[in-house]
């Protein structure tokens, strides 16, 4: 596996190399993201599909709530840049190529699965209003 750099992502910067980003702050800190927010850390990668597979694994983590051993703070939880680091290299150490590709392609059609179901109850929504305004 190649290696990744990850940094506090600052607004307005752009990268050139293949990269997506995580939250650092709130209950949901460690969701990998494609687009950046205020609070959130820059992966970058030397590949595009080192860049999928570390998202991929990042999300895992999130939903295994693996990063959530390290928030800090008792208002407005966050994770140091240095805990989310240890946290992707200790998964990536115990990464096995083999079992890890079927993984994700469950997850992403996990995910496909549910943003259908989300456009699903928006338009039962829409539906809903419809009715009640005719």
């Amino acid at each position: 596996m190649s290696t990744f750099e990850i940094k506090t992502h600052r607004s307005g910067r752009t990268y050139n190399l293949p990269h997506f980003f995580i939250l650092s702050k709130g209950l949901n800190s460690g969701k990998p993201m494609n687009k950046p927010c205020p609070n959130c850390f820059v992966i970058t990668t030397h590949s595009e599909e080192t860049r999928e597979t570390l998202y991929y694994l990042c999300l895992s983590l999130k939903i295994g709530r693996f990063f959530g051993y390290y928030l800090k703070g008792s208002v407005i939880p966050f994770i140091c840049i240095s805990d989310a680091k240890k946290v992707i290299q200790t998964a990536l150490q115990n990464y096995k190529l083999d079992q890890w590709s079927s993984k994700v392609e469950k997850i992403k059609k996990i995910n496909l699965f549910e943003e259908n179901l989300k456009a699903q109850l928006q338009t039962i929504q829409k539906l809903k209003i419809a009715l009640l305004t005719s």
